[in-house]
């Protein structure tokens, strides 16, 4: 859809803060596709690579400098938020996880067009008072949402659940099937597509013939990679040679690597994790909280088999015919070791799901469904046309 000539383009400004991990691209696919759509995009997020990221694409980027958590910088942060939104005088604003969430809508309160996407609720990232704090801010400041937005029915639910009344869209998230591919080199790839030419280059003192797990993701407790420790000590008795490599870097990164055993390597961060996902036999995530993860997504559309805890999000990500292999449930090193254990043993089956789930990503989860989704709620919301990146111009 393309708008008159004389229509201006809606102006929207996304808020964001954290600016790594599955938000920050999130964020990135968004403008990417409301840019070459023809809006007129600014975000506020910190000083980071992913300004100069968004810069580089074309977005009007506003230092926001802001903590992670909440804390005594709140204030300051959402008078420098004020005077943003002042700056660019957004139609809407896309306001993404809990701390952009909360700053973002104490700024506004209401007096723009709000969408709110949680990215996972933030009461289920604590514990005691803190999290009654959090459930408390989430019922009360969702009535300065014009539309909360899930990234599955699953974290709707729990939204829901937790009392938060707002006017909810589920809109899967989405991931761009072309970047993430199996494709490899001719004659380099195992029939089950694993990329050994790449495997060699990023693991040079590797055995080839060595089972390969991947884990990508922030190296925090959200994302689960000390009970992938506790585990894996039972994956190499029933696996031996097998290897481990955790991609990503994060709070957590001195403690897991005190723990970690040899036949765990840790790659740090990377800025593109699909040469790690095609090199892979198997890649799991195993989860404490997810809205929807994009890391099972990014592997399945490599054609990789995935092992997942069942958390918001994790069963809808996938085909109903991955679930008892690849679902696990969260905290429990015992039944995530079985499953690798076995998936690792059986590269018939783990050429089988990976097939599955590649077809799964390409029909469900291609982000320019995500993109047209988005723009159907801010169309809602402002009450004129917005604009949609055709299906040519996503790779432009």
């Amino acid at each position: 859809m393309h708008l008159p000539a004389t229509d201006r383009p809606p102006r929207v400004l996304h808020l964001t803060q954290p600016v790594d991990g599955g938000v920050a691209r999130v964020v990135t696919d968004l403008v990417r596709a409301q840019l070459a759509a023809g809006l007129h995009v600014s975000v506020a997020c910190p000083e980071s690579p992913l300004t100069q990221t968004l810069g580089a694409l074309g977005a009007d980027v506003h230092a926001w400098s802001a903590t992670r958590a909440p804390g005594p910088t709140l204030v300051r942060e959402v008078r420098l938020l004020t005077r943003v939104i002042e700056d660019v005088r957004p139609d809407l604003v896309h306001a993404h996880s809990a701390k952009a969430g909360l700053a973002g809508r104490l700024a506004l309160r209401g007096r723009i067009p709000t969408v709110f996407q949680p990215h996972a609720w933030s009461f289920e990232a604590v514990g005691g008072a803190t999290a009654s704090l959090a459930l408390n801010w989430e019922r009360r400041g969702a009535r300065w949402a014009s539309r909360v937005v899930c990234v599955s029915e699953a974290e709707r639910v729990t939204g829901v659940r937790a009392g938060i009344r707002a006017r909810y869209t589920v809109i899967p998230n989405g991931i761009d099937p072309e970047r993430f591919g199996p494709e490899v080199p001719d004659g380099t790839g195992d029939t089950d597509g694993t990329d050994h030419t790449g495997r060699a280059a990023l693991l040079p003192d590797l055995p080839p013939e060595a089972p390969l797990v991947v884990c990508v993701g922030r190296l925090c407790r959200q994302k689960g990679q000390d009970v992938l420790l506790r585990a894996w000590a039972s994956v190499t008795q029933r696996v031996p040679g097998a290897r481990l490599v955790l991609v990503g870097d994060g709070p957590d990164a001195g403690p897991l690597r005190a723990r970690a055993p040899r036949s765990v390597v840790f790659a740090g961060a990377v800025a593109d994790a699909a040469p790690w996902y095609r090199a892979a036999d198997l890649v799991v995530l195993p989860s404490r909280w997810e809205g929807m993860a994009l890391a099972p997504l990014e592997a399945m559309a490599s054609g990789r088999p995935v092992v997942v805890t069942e958390v918001d999000g994790a069963r809808e990500s996938m085909p109903p015919s991955l679930a008892p292999h690849c679902l696990v449930p969260p905290r429990d090193p015992a039944r995530l070791a079985t499953a690798v254990a076995e998936l690792l043993r059986d590269p018939l089956l783990r050429e089988s799901l990976g097939h599955q789930g590649r077809r799964h990503v390409l029909t469900t989860h291609d982000v320019r469904h995500t993109a047209e989704s988005v723009a159907e709620v801010y169309r809602d919301l402002i009450g004129r046309p917005v604009p949609t990146q055709s299906r040519e111009s996503i790779h432009s």
